[in-house]
């Protein structure tokens, strides 16, 4: 659902406060009406430092994106103390993380105002946020596996499909919704979205 890191490093002092500086610019204003200017200026650095790093603002944006949507959707595992088989740890993940995502400031403005970014991660290519996503999920099914709460499978696949079925909830559930009928509001849907990936990962 990412674009690919560009040129960009964890371990970089500077990654942190320039991707929060465009987070902050994208929040009021959008991709389009971001400039690398207004982010320099704002993260108290050059422009062609910036320049050197990311040629234009729609990479720097990939890079924002890919931090944030990692981070929601690890805060969105239960916690490894919690003494949880296989499938129920995949569940909770998967369903606790629509919901952070669909809730995610970023994740809105850019559906609401620029969702173009979000196209070639959905009809074309993977990104980067969704490579670590299908890793933590095939090494989840693993598990599952190993503890016989999954059903046995090709973990990859069965990895992808997972990722494909949460996609779609994360980006299209509120077409679907009708917040006016009970049996079509987005708790319903949170509860058919649960049971899927239950009866998905069942043996």
């Amino acid at each position: 659902m990412t674009p690919i890191r560009h040129n960009s490093s964890d371990g970089d002092p500077m990654l942190d406060p320039v991707l929060d500086a465009v987070r902050d610019r994208v929040l009021a204003v959008g991709v389009r009406r971001t400039t690398l200017t207004d982010v320099a200026r704002r993260a108290g650095v050059s422009r062609m430092t910036l320049y050197r790093r990311w040629p234009d603002v729609r990479t720097l944006v990939g890079d924002l994106m890919t931090r944030e949507w990692i981070a929601a959707a690890t805060a969105a595992m239960p916690a490894p103390s919690d003494d949880l088989p296989g499938r129920a740890r995949i569940v909770e993940s998967l369903v606790n993380g629509v919901g952070a995502f669909r809730a995610h400031p970023l994740f809105r403005k850019i559906v609401d105002v620029d969702p173009e970014l979000l196209l070639p991660y959905v009809l074309d290519r993977r990104g980067a946020s969704q490579d670590a996503l299908l890793d933590l999920l095939a090494t989840a099914v693993r598990a599952g596996h190993a503890d016989g709460s999954v059903r046995p499978g090709h973990a990859e696949r069965q990895a992808r499909t997972l990722l494909l079925v949460v996609q779609s909830f994360t980006l299209s559930l509120r077409t679907m919704t009708d917040e006016d009928d009970p049996g079509l509001s987005t708790a319903a849907f949170t509860d058919e979205l649960r049971t899927l990936l239950e009866r998905t990962l069942a043996p």
